[in-house]
């Protein structure tokens, strides 16, 4: 008799187990071969496209990558330029390749507009809602207008976002609160839409000079102050700052030559950035 309150205690249990089964079940990973989907944020009806790779092992929590378009560029352009997809069935990762409204992000902020970093956080839920997605390591990249955007989030998004590597977009919009965010970027030397040296025609679109931006990462991430260039031969050289808080490290692929593209021949920009993303948890 003394046994029937403890085995009664397990039939309890036995009998709250099919939700806790329910939520783990919950977390499914079904393939996405890149398809649209629509969500509300901010009041508004917004869409991404999803790509959810095949043949990995039922449970696993994925990592996410955010894929940027440039201005006046399209989710599905931007998941043909960049070819994350691709490498994303390859090494068992999603893609979230997002669209901006009127094709143009709101970066610098301008209150009227829509509110993206919303939009951000908000297909992160939208996602983890319906597949297994690790939330330690979710990051964003993106080219021109995508990297401005990429750039913004680890700003004012850094608590949800591991890492940034903008090309061809790297801006500086602090002060930034939270915490120190790598930074992985790639800029050409001969890219007349987005001046390495800044400024131009821009406006609030292109002000600091690459170089600067740069720096204001660094400072925000506590790295040593001395910036570092590898001495290699060819277009192709290396610029960083070196013990950033957190490894936090901040590093520049600067091409000699390059002008306003996604990098595929001096660096495999697509992989060069999923290396680099792999190796930055969220701390």
């Amino acid at each position: 008799m003394r046994l029937f309150p403890f085995a009664a205690i397990l039939l309890l249990l036995g009998a709250l187990s099919p939700p806790v089964r329910a939520q783990a079940a919950a977390c499914s990973l079904n393939p996405v071969a890149g398809e649209m989907r629509e969500l509300t944020s901010g009041g508004r009806t917004r869409s991404y496209r999803l790509f959810v790779p095949p043949n990995v092992a039922s449970g696993t929590r994925l990592p996410l990558v955010f894929d940027l378009h440039g201005t006046g560029g399209k989710a599905a352009g931007r998941a043909r330029e960049s070819g994350f997809e691709v490498l994303a069935a390859r090494e068992g990762f999603a893609v979230a390749t997002l669209q901006a409204e009127d094709s143009r992000w709101n970066v610098p902020v301008f209150t009227p507009r829509v509110d993206d970093v919303q939009y951000v956080s908000d297909v992160i839920d939208d996602i983890a809602a319906r597949t297994c997605i690790d939330p330690t390591r979710v990051y964003s990249t993106g080219f021109s207008g995508g990297g401005r955007m990429s750039s913004l989030l680890g700003c004012r998004l850094n608590h949800r976002i591991a890492a940034i590597a903008p090309v061809g977009g790297l801006r500086w919009f602090g002060p930034c609160a939270g915490r120190a965010v790598p930074v992985l970027t790639m800029h050409g030397l001969a890219d007349f839409t987005n001046s390495y040296e800044g400024h131009g025609d821009r406006g609030a679109e292109w002000v600091e000079s690459v170089p600067e931006a740069l720096a204001g990462w660094a400072s925000h991430n506590r790295c040593q102050p001395k910036l570092l260039q590898d001495k290699q031969p060819g277009p192709l050289q290396t610029i960083r700052y070196t013990g950033c808080t957190g490894d936090a490290e901040v590093r520049l692929l600067r091409v000699d030559g390059m002008g306003h593209i996604w990098p595929r021949t001096e660096v495999d920009a697509t992989q060069t950035i999923w290396q680099f993303f792999k190796a930055h948890p969220l701390q």
